[in-house]
C-alpha cells in the first residue's frame, strides 16, 4: 500500500520540500530508504522500527521502500524520522485520513517520544514561503516556531498522540504564543559611564554603532581594548522583529537556542585566535555549516589579538566585510550565509605590546615589529573603517569623577542617527551609511567646495586607496548624522580623517 507525507531538509538556511513516499509489498522482509539520504537518515530505519514496536504497533513483514523525493537532492537531518514513521503507518493502514496538507518534522526516540530538532524555525519559514500553513513539530520546538503568526503549529511529544490526532480521534488546537512576553530586551552588565579615561574610544565606538562601521583598536596590553569592545552592544539599536527572526533562525540551525524563544539581544561573538578558517567563515565536509561571522549576524564580532589569527583566516574576511555575506562551496552543496556584523579587531602594536607605550619600554626589534604588523594586509586594513590607538589609562583617569555619558545616552544619539539614515535611504535596499556603494554616494553625499578641498589635501597627503577614501566620506556622513547636521562640515571630515591617519604611523614604509 502506498502513502506519502511532506517534510523538508535544509540546504544552508534554505529549506527544500521533500516528499516521503512509503510502499509495502510482499517478499522477503527488508527496509530500504532511497533518495540520497545521509547517514543520520539511514539510521532512521532502526529508530523508526523500534519506536513503532515500542509504541504498540506491529511492524509489517514484507519489502518496505521509503523514497525521498526529489531523488537528486541530498537530504540530511533527523527531522525525517517522524514523516517516515507517519508515511509507513499510512501504508500499514493505521492512519486512515489524509495528512498531506501538513509539513511534518521530528526525531523519534526508541520509546516513541518525539524529540526536538535543529533548524525547526528555518524549515517552517521556508515551507511557509511555498504556501504551507500547517505544521506538525516536536513539542520542544513549539515556542521558536510559534513566533510566525500566519501559520498553525501543532506540537506533539508522543507518537501515539499524533496518530490519534491524524485519525481525528483527538482534538488538538493550534499552539499560540504571546510575543509580548518573549521580546523583552536584555539588561546589560556593562555601561559606558563606567569606562574611565577612554573618551576618544567611546566616541569612535559610538560612530561605529551609528553607521555600522568596523573598528581596529591598537594599544598596549591592559589598555582596555577587549573590555571596551564588550560595551558596544549596549549602544546598538534594538533589533527589529524581522531581524530577531533572522538571527533566531541561524541560532536554531546551530542548536544554540537556550530558551527556545526569539533571540532578543544582538549577538556578540568572540572566537579565540586559534580558530580555524572553517570555524570562523563556515564550512564542513558535506553541506557547509555557518561559522562565527554568521553567528555574529546583526551583532558584533570581536577578533582579539588580531595578528595572532592565521593568515588565511584573516584574509578570508575580505568577502564578508565587503558584501555582508559569505559564499561557501563544497562538493555536496554551495550555500550563501548572511554576515552583516560590526567587526571589532583588537591588537597590540608589536609582539611585546609596548611599542609606543609611554609607561613601558618596547623590547622588539624593528624587523620584529614590521613582521608583526604586516600580518594585517592592506586589503584588510582598507575594509576596516575606523583605526584608533588606545593609550594606557592613567591613575588620575580612574579617580576622575567627571560625569561621562552612559550607554543609554549614547544609544539615544545612535538611534537618532540611524533613523536619519533609514529615512534618507528609504528608497534604497540599505539602511546605514557603511552600506553605500559608489553610485549611492554620488546621489546622497554632496561636499561643499571647502570640504572638497580638505578631502583632496588628505587624499594626496596620506595616499589613501579609493576604498579607504570612500570609507572616510561615509564616516563623515555618520558623524554629521550624529550631530543631526544636514551637510558634512569640515569638522566632520577632519574627525573622520583622524581615524585613518594611524596607518601612516604603523604601516608606512
Amino acid at each position: 500500500m502506498y502513502s506519502k507525507t511532506n517534510t523538508t531538509t535544509l540546504i544552508g538556511l534554505d529549506g527544500k520540500l521533500v516528499e516521503v513516499e512509503s510502499d509495502i509489498t510482499s517478499g522477503l522482509p527488508s527496509f530500504t530508504i532511497v533518495g540520497l539520504p545521509d547517514s543520520s537518515i539511514k539510521e532512521s530505519r532502526d529508530r523508526v522500527r523500534v519506536a513503532l514496536i515500542n509504541t504498540g504497533y506491529r511492524f509489517p513483514a514484507g519489502r518496505i521502500t521509503i523514497n525521498l523525493s526529489p531523488a537528486d537532492l541530498k537530504k540530511e537531518g533527523t527531522q525525517l524520522d517522524l514523516p517516515i514513521a507517519i508515511s509507513l503507518l499510512g501504508s500499514m493502514g493505521v492512519i486512515n485520513f489524509d495528512y498531506e496538507e501538513y509539513i511534518i518534522l521530528g526525531e523519534l526516540s526508541l520509546d516513541g517520544r518525539i524529540v526536538p530538532i535543529r533548524g525547526a524555525l528555518a524549515m517552517v519559514i521556508a515551507m511557509r514561503e511555498l504556501g504551507f500553513t500547517e505544521f506538525i513539530i516536536p513539542d520542544d520546538n513549539k515556542d521558536e516556531c510559534a513566533i510566525i503568526s500566519d501559520i498553525e503549529i501543532y506540537p506533539f511529544d508522543k507518537l501515539n498522540d499524533l496518530v490519534a490526532f491524524l485519525n481525528k480521534e483527538k482534538q488538538v488546537k493550534a499552539y499560540e504564543i504571546d510575543l509580548s512576553k518573549i521580546t523583552e530586551e536584555k539588561t546589560y552588565d556593562y555601561d559606558f559611564k563606567d569606562l574611565k579615561g577612554q573618551e576618544s574610544l567611546k566616541r569612535a565606538l559610538q560612530i561605529a554603532a551609528a553607521g555600522n562601521h568596523n573598528v581596529l583598536m591598537i594599544g598596549a596590553p591592559g589598555s582596555g581594548k577587549t573590555f571596551s569592545a564588550k560595551h558596544l552592544p549596549t549602544i546598538l539599536p534594538d533589533m527589529s522583529f524581522d531581524e530577531k527572526v533572522e538571527v533566531t533562525k541561524i541560532y536554531s540551525i546551530m542548536g544554540l537556542l537556550d530558551s527556545g524563544h526569539l533571540v532578543n539581544e544582538r549577538p556578540f561573538r568572540a572566537p579565540h585566535h586559534t580558530s580555524s578558517e572553517v570555524a570562523l567563515i563556515g564550512g564542513g565536509h558535506s553541506v557547509p555549516r555557518p561559522g562565527e561571522i554568521t553567528l555574529a549576524h546583526k551583532g558584533v564580532l570581536l577578533l582579539d589579538e588580531f595578528p595572532e589569527y592565521k593568515k588565511n583566516v584573516i584574509e578570508a574576511l575580505r568577502e564578508p566585510l565587503e558584501n555582508k555575506e559569505i559564499n561557501v562551496a563544497r562538493s555536496q552543496a554551495s550555500v550563501k550565509y548572511p554576515a552583516d556584523f560590526i567587526l571589532i579587531a583588537a591588537m597590540n602594536p608589536c609582539p611585546c605590546g609596548n611599542y609606543g607605550n609611554p609607561l613601558k619600554e618596547c623590547t622588539c626589534s624593528f624587523n620584529e615589529i614590521r613582521r608583526y604588523l604586516n600580518k594585517i594586509s592592506s586589503p584588510i586594513l582598507d575594509r576596516i573603517d575606523i583605526h584608533i590607538e588606545i593609550k594606557p589609562v592613567k591613575y588620575e583617569d580612574l579617580k576622575d569623577d567627571t560625569k561621562s555619558k552612559s550607554s543609554a545616552e549614547l544609544k539615544r544619539e545612535v538611534v537618532r542617527a540611524r533613523l536619519i539614515q533609514k529615512e534618507r535611504y528609504k528608497d534604497e535596499k540599505i539602511s546605514t551609511n557603511s552600506e553605500l556603494n559608489t553610485n549611492q554616494m554620488k546621489k546622497y553625499i554632496k561636499l561643499s567646495d571647502e570640504v572638497e578641498k580638505i578631502a583632496k589635501m588628505a587624499f594626496n597627503k596620506y595616499n589613501f586607496s579609493v576604498r579607504s577614501f570612500n570609507k572616510i566620506i561615509k564616516m563623515s556622513r555618520t558623524i554629521a548624522d550624529l550631530e543631526a547636521s544636514a551637510e558634512i562640515e569640515s569638522k566632520h571630515l577632519l574627525e573622520a580623517i583622524r581615524y585613518r591617519s594611524l596607518d601612516d604611523k604603523y604601516w608606512s614604509n
